[in-house]
């Protein structure tokens, strides 16, 4: 999977593919807080939005040791399953501290024995492992990859900087948004107003590429 306005073979700039206004698209996620927060992004393009666990659709393994690598499993899984064209996420908390830590492990580090997810224990780990280091710095990471049934796909990646606290704070977001403080605001995303978060989000930059490459023109 290239990244879209890389060169292709023979140095030509490759060209996009663009979704047409109506187009259902499954969210391949079981993640309510992520499903919740694409589908608010795409409201305004028109698409029909449909999620994956409405389908009844298994969550495949990721088996990949990058974002944009456990997207694409998502994604094409998803519309192989569906013949339908799907939207994955795969979304990971980093801590400079941690080398990077947990990174796209990040949904592992909250898993319990039993596959529940405890993200107040998984923030709590976070905690105790980088205390001890002055280096505050923490980042999230989305990236969304698009595929359809024929198996084209388009990737995309964004960052959002910042800062994580101690101890967490607010009662929006989910997983790791207590403890995270995006760079040049001083509250968590879980405090902030979600038109806000969503406005300054990884999520947000990533969507922000990939509406200018393939969703309907407006």
């Amino acid at each position: 999977m290239s990244a879209p306005g890389h060169p292709a073979a023979g140095g030509a700039a490759r060209a996009s593919r663009r979704l047409e206004p109506g187009t259902k698209l499954v969210i391949a996620t079981h993640n309510a807080g992520k499903l919740r927060e694409n589908a608010a992004l795409l409201a305004p393009w028109g698409l029909e939005v449909v999620g994956a666990g409405a389908l009844g659709l298994p969550e495949p393994a990721e088996t990949e040791t990058s974002f944009l690598g456990n997207a694409g499993i998502k994604a094409h899984a998803a519309a192989r399953a569906t013949g339908l064209v799907a939207l994955a996420d795969d979304s990971g908390f980093s801590v400079a501290a941690l080398d990077g830590a947990p990174g796209v492990w990040t949904a592992d580090w909250a898993t319990r024995p039993d596959g529940s997810r405890d993200y107040a224990h998984a923030m709590a780990e976070v905690e105790r492992r980088a205390r001890d280091f002055p280096d505050r710095r923490a980042w999230f990471s989305c990236a969304l990859v698009l595929a359809w049934p024929d198996g084209h796909s388009e990737g995309f990646l964004g960052e959002a900087p910042g800062h994580w606290v101690w101890p967490p704070r607010g009662s929006r977001g989910f997983g790791y948004d207590p403890m995270f403080v995006p760079e040049s605001e001083t509250e968590t995303f879980a405090e902030m107003d979600p038109d806000r978060k969503h406005a300054i989000s990884h999520r947000a930059r990533a969507f922000a590429l990939l509406a200018a490459a393939c969703l309907p023109e407006r």
